[in-house]
């Protein structure tokens, strides 16, 4: 017999919304809060669903990883972000079934209705069929892969220095990232930065020339989302600074302490006490849960085909915004890739699309303007795509601070994050370094005492 669930009836945030619209929007991430904010005295009653209550700037996860920044410069309370505006309420819970028909969800073990529903759920990570890795290599997708990636550094540096054996401190020096787009070459140059120089001094027993960094990808090159010249820069940059690259590598097994790759030249095995995952994306699980709700198909990354509104095809109330949608700028074009920027002009669009429609007004179509793309190697030093416009080094490196700060949501980690930056610079040192919970060691390799979620979808 289905489990009764009981409706969940809330009172609006205002008196005067009561019998207005009711627009939901699943997911605080960059597309949910640009939607969520495009709503901002619009006469509809918003509720905002997400199953944590910050958002996460994503894009300085590995910063946090790599302890250069604290938990707290990269989140702000989503009730601090839009809790001023008079028509939202924040509500925290997964979503966990859409009834399209009855235009309800269930959250929480309870029902809830819907006028108009946008789901920003996000994108997690996808280990091609091999999730059992992900107990070994975290991915780079949520705050609490970042704190294990950092908790396990750090206990491989603790060990190390407690450790006679040579052989066994190179191990635990050892780190192989697998992944060669922005997230990966970005933690590989910061894992760099913090074993070689940050730690350096901390640590009597350890040489930083010890220690060994691979950041291993299949394809021919870095940074494949930009020019060719670029990605040929980040690799010379990353090899400067004691990075290996192995392009044409694919990972055929992971092991603790041991990475298997085939590479032309045949397989390889690597020892690494740390290996970091950054290399494949999927959808949210909402995606296919709305499949089942609505028949429509999903592509191979499980996201949600939708029309030039954003809307699901048969059910104009229902809009897919963000990592969660394959949304084709023109007929046989690629979808577009989910980056912040997509995200934030697409929620951005659809609330205003909404909105336009309720009032009676038109909408210019979605035109979406791609500012390019970027990724911080290390110190001083970027390669900024920036529509046929390309830069390297302190330049590219000014400019994504500028971009990165732009984009912030919060004024306070805009300058938390400033002040840390410019003192990693001058000093090289970093002040989030902190081991929490109780260590423990397996078999030479750390494990970080927090289990790393197995279900890292927004």
């Amino acid at each position: 017999m289905p489990r009764e669930r009981f409706f969940l009836e809330l009172e609006p945030p205002a008196e005067a919304l009561r019998g207005r619209p009711h627009v939901v929007i699943v997911g605080g991430g960059f597309a949910g809060l640009s939607a969520c904010k495009a709503l901002a005295g619009a006469d509809v009653r918003v509720t905002l669903i997400d199953k944590r209550n910050y958002n996460l700037f994503q894009p300085l996860l590995y910063q946090v990883s790599t302890g250069l920044v604290a938990p707290g410069d990269v989140t702000v309370p989503l009730r601090l972000l839009v809790g001023r505006q008079r028509n939202v309420q924040v509500l925290m819970g997964e979503v966990k079934e859409i009834d399209a028909e009855a235009k309800e969800l269930v959250f929480n073990e309870r029902r809830f209705s819907y006028d108009h529903l946008i789901l920003a759920a996000g994108s997690g990570s996808s280990y091609f069929g091999h999730d059992e890795w992900q107990a070994i290599a975290p991915p780079m997708k949520q705050l609490e892969d970042a704190l294990e990636i950092r908790e396990r550094l750090l206990l491989a540096m603790e060990e190390a220095e407690q450790t006679p054996e040579a052989e066994k401190r190179r191990l635990l020096q050892s780190v192989v990232v697998v992944g060669g787009g922005p997230t990966g070459c970005e933690l590989a140059g910061s894992v760099s930065e913090l074993l070689r120089h940050a730690l350096a001094r901390d640590f009597r027993q350890l040489d930083p020339e010890d220690t060994r960094i691979l950041l291993v990808d299949p394809g021919d090159r870095l940074l494949r989302g930009m020019h060719p010249d670029l990605g040929a820069g980040a690799r010379r940059f990353l090899e400067s600074i004691g990075v290996e690259v192995l392009l044409g590598g694919r990972v055929k097994a992971i092991e603790p302490g041991r990475v298997t790759i085939s590479t032309a030249a045949g397989e390889q095995v690597r020892e690494a006490a740390t290996v970091c995952w950054t290399a494949g994306v999927k959808a949210s699980p909402l995606g296919a849960r709305l499949a089942e709700a609505t028949g429509v198909p999903l592509d191979r990354g499980g996201r949600v085909p939708v029309e030039a509104d954003f809307s699901v095809p048969g059910h104009p109330e229902i809009r897919v915004v963000g990592d969660l949608c394959a949304y084709a700028p023109s007929p046989g074009a690629s979808p577009l890739p989910g980056l912040a920027s997509v995200a934030v002009q697409m929620g951005s669009w659809v609330a205003r699309d909404l909105r336009a429609g309720l009032e009676g007004r038109p909408q210019a179509p979605f035109r979406f303007v791609d500012f390019g793309s970027m990724a911080i190697l290390g110190r001083l030093h970027a390669e900024a795509d920036l529509r046929g416009w390309r830069v390297e080094g302190p330049l590219g490196w000014l400019i994504w601070g500028v971009a990165h700060l732009g984009f912030m949501p919060a004024n306070e980690n805009r300058v938390s994050l400033l002040v840390k930056w410019l003192w990693a610079i001058a000093a090289r040192q970093r002040g989030s370094l902190l081991i929490m919970g109780e260590p423990r060691f397996e078999e030479g390799v750390p494990e970080g005492s927090a289990a790393t979620d197995p279900g890292c979808s927004a």
